[in-house]
């Protein structure tokens, strides 16, 4: 279980960057039928949480008020530091199943990449869902060991899901396959002796019919 301890925020605009250098981060919490609240809670807990439970797993968070099950929504950073400076947390409701996007997590070893020196293409790292709160997965696990040939591939159709778990994406999008390089042959045309020597030998002419005081070595032809 995710948790996140929260209190009371009264500041607001520029007065909040004395409060972010004590190692406060403002939030917003916010739900279908509860208006947005201002909170605090602490940066380093935050950061902890949002590096284990991501954007869909389940937060417990602690109000003054009491507990709210929530969901990371959106993360602000500063632009040069990158540590978050603002978030914004849906509360979520037990009887109300959310769409959102889950990140895929891939094990197994590939017998086409082993053992045909095939490349392992990702092409999805995330899979948009449809379930309860109760049976929302942190991720989405993939075997690749079913790519056993050079022409394989693991569709949408083919994934199995959790238990109450509906996935909204087109039932044949293409989630991982095997590639395999190809060799390009270029041809080097052979090179024409007597075409450069004419080349040259025109060069000479006309430097010489110019009436031009550049020096050029004459060129002698090959018999």
């Amino acid at each position: 279980m995710f948790t996140l301890q929260a209190e009371k925020r009264e500041i607001f605009g520029k007065k909040l960057k004395a409060q972010r250098q004590t190692g406060h981060l403002p939030i917003v919490i916010y739900g279908h039928k509860k208006p947005p609240t201002s909170l605090f809670v602490s940066l380093l807990d935050f950061k902890k949480v949002l590096q284990t439970a991501g954007e869909s797993s389940i937060v417990t968070l602690t109000v003054p008020t009491g507990k709210e099950s929530v969901l990371i929504h959106d993360v602000t950073y500063h632009p040069i530091s990158r540590e978050p400076i603002h978030a914004d947390l849906y509360i979520v409701e037990q009887d109300v199943a959310l769409k959102l996007h889950v990140p895929v997590e891939y094990v197994g070893v590939s017998p086409a990449v082993k053992e045909l020196g095939g490349t392992l293409v990702k092409v999805l790292h995330e899979i948009e869902i449809e379930a309860l709160p109760k049976d929302l997965p942190a991720e989405i696990t993939i075997n690749i060991g079913t790519l056993a040939t050079l022409e394989s591939q693991i569709l949408i159709r083919d994934l199995k899901l959790p238990v109450g778990v509906k996935v909204l994406n087109r039932s044949d999008e293409v989630v991982a396959a095997i590639s395999v390089a190809k060799e390009e042959e270029t041809e080097t045309a052979p090179v024409d002796l007597s075409a450069i020597e004419v080349e040259k030998r025109g060069k000479e002419l006309v430097a010489d019919e110019s009436g031009s005081t550049l020096s050029v070595e004459p060129v002698k032809s090959q018999k």
